[in-house]
């Protein structure tokens, strides 16, 4: 970016001078640099030079070294470096605290499975904001492993605690619980298809 070798100040000025250039007020954009950008020759000679150089390409030039300075995102530039300066000069994070709080406890949650589709819905990361704010967060180290419900794809645990199938498979009581009880204690197995009565199953513990 042209302006990144600049002071503020001056970064600011010259813009103002490009945009009367852009804007065809000639004699207004000379006597403009006379006042403003002319004190400072003796340390930004090869910018101002540069810049000043827009009088005889104008707006609409091809050439590259020119064309560049009437592009917009030179404003978006000067924006984003004034908030830079803002937050500096008063001890504040570019990055709105709300949102770093947010990353802190996200960083704790984030596993690859948050990303799948069948993500528990208890998770803030099945949520596409969280989401989007965890994606350059590393993934959690988990020492412990969750049992989710295939069914509900909720959280397997004391309250909640998985059974097991004939088949092998597990499934949470509360899923297993509701399917009993709509069709006359029996259970379906979502994945092989196995049927079984409830009193089948055999409860697991978690340890």
């Amino acid at each position: 970016m042209f302006f990144s070798t600049c002071c503020q100040n001056l970064w600011l000025r010259l813009q103002e001078f490009i945009e009367l250039v852009r804007s065809e007020n000639y004699m207004r954009a000379i006597l403009y640099a006379r006042r403003y950008l002319a004190p400072w020759g003796a340390t930004y000679l090869k910018e101002l030079q540069r810049v000043m150089a827009t009088l005889a390409f104008r707006s609409n030039t091809e050439c590259a070294k020119c064309k560049v300075l009437f592009e917009p995102k030179q404003w978006d530039f000067l924006v984003d470096q004034f908030k830079q300066e803002f937050c500096r000069l008063y001890g504040m994070t570019l990055e709105p605290l709300l949102n770093i709080y947010l990353q802190a406890g996200l960083s704790a949650l984030k596993t690859p499975y948050c990303y799948e589709d069948d993500c528990t819905k208890e998770d803030p990361l099945s949520q596409d904001s969280f989401r989007k704010l965890a994606l350059p967060l590393p993934y959690s180290k988990q020492h412990h492993s969750k049992l989710v419900c295939y069914i509900t794809k909720e959280l397997m645990d004391t309250e909640n605690p998985p059974q097991v199938l004939p088949n092998g498979y597990v499934y949470s009581t509360k899923a297993l619980k509701e399917m009993a009880q709509k069709n006359n204690g029996k259970i379906t197995c979502p994945r092989t298809g196995l049927v079984c009565n409830y009193s089948e199953l055999v409860k697991a513990y978690i340890s």
